[in-house]
């Protein structure tokens, strides 16, 4: 796993709060940034985003890693 690659994912989830506007900004297929970020949580072993069928948001953990990727 690219861990660059997949900070640049979960930065640009987290900062459109979708996944499908992040595929298009990124121009990568919806299912590409799931898998990404499912993987890169597992590495990390916490839990980002929290998920619903209308909303993303982020969870304590990925609020605080958020605010590391963007430094």
């Amino acid at each position: 796993m690219d861990q660059v690659k997949a900070m640049k994912v979960f930065v640009r989830i987290y900062e459109r709060s979708s996944f499908t506007v992040a595929a298009e900004d990124l121009n990568l297929p919806r299912a590409t940034l799931t898998h990404t970020l499912n993987q890169f949580e597992a590495w990390l072993g916490t839990r980002l985003l929290e998920r619903s069928t209308r909303k993303v948001r982020p969870t304590l953990d990925g609020e605080a890693y958020y605010l590391r990727c963007v430094q």
